[in-house]
């Protein structure tokens, strides 16, 4: 099982800035909003022959009674939990603010090894700005510049330092999964029931989710990886900023997936956006499964399911070949067979 490294700190410190720069890839959303990185990131790793998940989280705001911020700082606990090396990012700009003060005491209480990153210094000038830090008595305290990559190197370095032996393995392969779909078909709930634990913010608002998000499965011995995407919703209600980056990472979640997983409201049945995104699925000559969810709300009889494949049928016929299942995720029911058509596809 890879070790894990977790990325936590207040909003705005440049977290999703240095998660990117270490994973060389443009994967979390960088804005000057608060609570834009809402989710667990994950993405492996590897710097000098060690490999690791790197965990990218949300900004934390411990007193805050919002209740995107209360999920946030649930999320950034598990992953606290499931860290092996725990990097706290903190602006060297700003100096010790009090809620790096709250963090620093959370962290202490974890008993993992802490790193005290303290970005945004940019010049050998600055680099006096990080001789405060060493107040909150967590551990080394280096300094970086997570948007030049300044320092960046020496992070690594004490970050692995304290990584053991299973580090050195070579990541294995895996299936790679997208789950798409629009806002609010189960997407994420999806994902955390597969992972038996909340590593996706789940809540009735449309829009939820913003990043792609990694997460990894085991089982009968094979290992899936399973990205969580955002709902995609019609180009007129999609605005600019955050919301059009994540259109933009779904349609990457596409792209490096092997089989795509279209999630449909058995509520709603097949709508205009649904076939816009089985659409991108099929150019991009992905394997495609329909999975047809909240069947539990639907008033059966004996012709409802073949009715409603029909109309898939019909609605996605230039995706004819595609699987279809009928689940509820609510209720756990016919989740097992979702395995099978992976592999199969």
């Amino acid at each position: 099982m890879r070790q894990n490294i977790a990325i936590v700190g207040r909003p705005n410190v440049g977290k999703s800035t240095l998660f990117n720069r270490i994973v060389g890839k443009r994967l979390a959303i960088t804005e000057d909003i608060p609570g834009v990185t809402r989710d667990r990131l994950y993405h492996e790793a590897e710097w000098l022959g060690h490999y690791f998940n790197l965990i990218d989280t949300g900004g934390l705001e411990l007193k805050s009674e919002d209740e995107f911020f209360t999920h946030i700082e649930e999320q950034v606990r598990l992953a606290i939990d499931m860290a092996d090396v725990i990097c706290f990012v903190v602006d060297g700009k700003d100096g010790i603010q009090p809620m790096d003060r709250d963090i620093a005491q959370l962290l202490r209480r974890s008993n993992k090894k802490i790193i005290v990153a303290v970005n945004k210094i940019d010049s050998k000038k600055k680099e006096e700005w990080i001789y405060d830090f060493y107040e909150l008595g967590l551990g080394p305290v280096l300094p970086i510049s997570a948007e030049g990559g300044l320092g960046i190197g020496d992070l690594l370095d004490e970050m692995v330092e304290s990584l053991d032996e299973r580090s050195l393995v070579m990541p294995e392969d895996l299936i790679q999964v997208a789950v798409i779909g629009k806002p609010n078909v189960g997407k994420s709930s999806l994902v955390n029931l597969l992972l038996d634990e909340k590593r996706m913010i789940v809540t009735n608002l449309a829009g939820t989710t913003r990043d792609a998000v990694d997460a990894r499965v085991e089982r009968d011995g094979k290992v899936y990886n399973f990205i969580d995407t955002a709902g995609l919703r019609r180009k007129r209600s999609v605005e600019q900023g955050v919301e059009r980056y994540s259109v933009i990472r779904t349609l990457n979640a596409i792209d490096r997936s092997n089989v795509c997983i279209l999630m449909i409201d058995a509520t709603e049945g097949v709508t205009e956006q649904d076939t816009k995104i089985a659409g991108y699925a099929h150019e991009q000559k992905k394997g495609l499964i329909i999975i047809v969810n909240k069947w539990d709300l639907v008033k059966k009889d004996t012709n409802t399911m073949r009715k409603f494949t029909e109309e898939i049928r019909t609605k996605l016929s230039f995706v004819h070949y595609a699987p279809i299942e009928f689940i509820s995720v609510k209720e756990d029911k016919r989740i097992n067979k979702m395995f099978s058509l992976i592999d199969t596809v």
